[in-house]
């Protein structure tokens, strides 16, 4: 009798998409993080695990369960946009932040898409906008996970520079430029820009860039529709300084713009849910992709998000988580200036999870290079800067950058993984001190 538990199976035939999909970077050191407890998570964008709001959706969940007519609706399933009652709740969110009426956006709730986390949403455009070969500019460096994802579809991510104000404008100008004078423009489907306190930098962007972006695609639009993809994941997490208004608010007919927000980052991760602003025509478009996916995101947690919302608990989170994340940025940036040998500079944010740190060249910071490997061997683990970054045209990568989360590391812990990777760093430039003082922008 054959034994089917020895048979040499043939191998499976994956779909393109599968073939071009990689791991993301993050999961590796995530699982790292997991082998070893006690090790000091720089890594993962985590959110503070001793500020989760435990006794608020407790509370929330007595609540909507202890009524059986909206409990039995809680747990069934709900629309394939998402309950109607938690999407006007969140449009009067958004004009309360943008200091305006969603009329004067051209938004309506049937323009709002609730996701099951702002990635899906992002996951989902790509999904109904990119065939193989179709461009989309991005920051250098950028949100690692979306450009894997966007690689995944085959799309060409096209990177220009970003500095303190953001991604350069005028560098995606330039680039759209080129693109139309190649015959390419048909392929540019949309910019994606990370405009609040960005991952991987902390760097917000400006004012000025915001309506100049804008106009940069609105310059196009008779010939080619270019939508800005603006991700807000990190838009209420403000330490410092008075808060933007976002590129949404400037598209005064909503057809040039996605403004993607979420629940995870100022709220509660497990609730995994984001919700969209978009163009109409957009929106019918995701919707379709999103009910062969899944039918319609979780009522419960829809649900939980609503009466958070409505009962002040999630506005009392925000600000406790405000007063909270400004204190560990305090102590990173103080631990930066306290260890780190001259030569290195890092971002300054005034919100966010994320300060990005630049050594010099000689500094080989990825998994590749050996500064990696004694910064575990020493308890503290960063995300290599070369997952950030796009290749260049000659297909270089800078290998002399770190991003480090501060916001679920115990504040007592900050300093001391500081000085563990300032230590690390100061060998490795003791390796090489002909170039220690040289670090480029």
């Amino acid at each position: 009798m054959h034994d089917v538990r020895t048979a040499n199976w043939p191998q499976l035939l994956w779909s393109a998409k599968a073939a071009r999909t990689e791991d993301p970077p993050i999961s590796a050191l995530m699982s790292m993080a997991m082998d070893d407890p006690a090790i000091i998570n720089f890594a993962a964008g985590f959110v503070d695990p001793l500020t989760l709001p435990v006794d608020e959706c407790l509370e929330i969940a007595r609540r909507v369960l202890s009524d059986r007519q909206r409990g039995r609706m809680a747990l069934q399933y709900d629309t394939t946009i998402g309950l109607k009652a938690l999407r006007e709740e969140a449009l009067r969110h958004i004009e309360s932040l943008e200091g305006m009426p969603a009329s004067s956006m051209a938004v309506g709730p049937e323009h709002m898409v609730i996701t099951n986390g702002s990635q899906q949403a992002l996951y989902l455009i790509a999904e109904v906008l990119i065939d193989p070969g179709d461009i989309v500019i991005a920051a250098n460096p950028s949100y690692f996970v979306y450009t894997g994802t966007l690689r995944s579809f085959g799309a060409r991510v096209i990177a220009v520079p970003a500095d303190n104000d953001g991604l350069d404008v005028d560098a995606a100008a330039s680039a759209l430029d080129r693109l139309d004078a190649q015959g390419l423009l048909n392929r540019v489907k949309f910019i994606y820009v990370n405009s609040y306190f960005d991952n991987p930098t902390g760097c917000t962007l400006s004012a000025e860039r915001r309506r100049r972006l804008l106009e940069i695609v609105s310059r196009y639009a008779r010939r080619q529709r270019i939508l800005i993809v603006e991700d807000a994941a990190y838009r209420e997490l403000r330490y410092d300084g008075d808060d933007l208004p976002s590129i949404k608010s400037m598209d005064r007919h909503n057809q040039l713009t996605v403004l993607t927000q979420t629940f995870s980052k100022p709220f509660a991760p497990g609730l995994k849910l984001g919700y969209t602003l978009m163009p109409a025509d957009l929106a019918g478009a995701v919707l379709r992709q999103k009910g062969n996916h899944d039918f319609g995101t979780s009522a419960l947690c829809q649900h939980m998000a609503l009466e958070a919302l409505r009962d002040g608990s999630y506005a009392r989170h925000v600000h406790m988580l405000r007063r909270e994340y400004r204190r560990k940025r305090d102590a990173m940036l103080a631990a930066l200036k306290r260890h780190m040998p001259a030569g290195c500079r890092w971002t300054r944010p005034a919100g966010g999870l994320y300060v990005w740190l630049e050594l010099p060249q000689t500094v080989n910071t990825s998994r590749a290079g050996g500064v990696f490997d004694s910064a575990v061997r020493r308890g503290v683990l960063y995300v290599p800067g070369e997952c950030c970054f796009q290749p260049d045209e000659s297909g270089h990568i800078p290998r002399h950058h770190m991003r480090l989360n501060f916001g679920q590391v115990d504040i007592d812990s900050i300093d001391e993984g500081v000085r563990r990777l300032s230590g690390v760093v100061g060998e490795a430039l003791a390796a090489c001190p002909q170039r220690a003082g040289s670090a480029t922008s």
